[in-house]
């Protein structure tokens, strides 16, 4: 018997990256709708297990599952694992990215932020039923790579989570075969995320500009966009824009 056979009305909604930031807080606002949320973390065990119990404790659905997206492996067993407790994947949040980390290999970038997204949505689409819904969380600074600046520091990061961007869209059309959807959501810089505080040691200057055009857009308000984009009535492909204003006038989007 598969773990949630006692509540099949539960969508089963896997969130990368979710053991803090973004991830965590869209894993409570999933669970707090009603899904059973999976929350995967890399190495922070403990993080992840008081987010799953925290919205246990406030009447949500959650479990843990240990793997780094970026392994072919580790994201093998991911899916085998959600196979077996489960039997269906009703949501895909792809929200684990990386690329600042000082001891990085050089193509560490563009292994997690394309490769392992594009590898764990194949992964999971033998899972995904008809009404199934993928949603891909990115920056405006990787967004919008190559039509607008971007922080020398943050380069590698926008070029790679462009082209997981570009990766995925090329699959929309497999994906509406499969009647699965595909959402974008792009936001300016979070602020409270392990990325600005990066950013603030390494480039100060780059986070004050952008707080400079005004605030920047809080964890909570992204992760409820996100959330939102796994619900939405959108075609698949679009792209739902957090914050950011001056990236947006007289741009050609999406």
């Amino acid at each position: 018997m598969h773990e949630q056979d006692i509540s099949t009305d539960r969508r089963i909604a896997l969130i990368t990256g979710a053991s803090r930031g973004i991830g965590a807080d869209t894993a409570r606002i999933l669970a707090a709708r009603g899904d059973h949320v999976i929350v995967n973390y890399r190495e922070k065990h403990r993080r992840a297990q008081t987010i799953a119990d925290e919205i246990t404790a406030a009447g949500g659905s959650a479990s843990i599952a240990g793997a780094d997206v970026s392994d072919e492996a580790a994201a093998s067993a991911l899916i085998a694992d959600i196979t077996d407790r489960f039997g269906r994947l009703d949501v895909l949040v792809l929200n684990a990215s990386g690329g600042l980390e000082r001891d990085a290999a050089p193509d560490y970038a563009m292994s997690i932020n394309r490769d392992a997204q594009l590898r764990l949505t194949r992964l999971a689409l033998p899972l995904m039923p008809s009404g199934a819904r993928i949603v891909f969380v990115t920056s405006h600074q990787a967004h919008f790579h190559g039509r607008k600046p971007v922080p020398a520091d943050y380069e590698p990061i926008a070029a790679s989570k462009r082209a997981g961007e570009d990766a995925l869209r090329a699959l929309v059309p497999e994906l509406a075969t499969r009647g699965i959807t595909l959402t974008v959501v792009s936001g300016d810089m979070i602020d409270g995320t392990i990325i600005v505080r990066l950013l603030e040691r390494r480039n100060p200057d780059a986070v004050t500009t952008r707080r400079d055009h005004g605030p920047l857009p809080t964890i909570e308000e992204f992760a409820t966009a996100i959330a939102d984009a796994t619900t939405g009535s959108y075609e698949s492909g679009h792209t739902v824009y957090i914050g950011g204003d001056d990236y947006l006038a007289g741009a050609s989007i999406n």
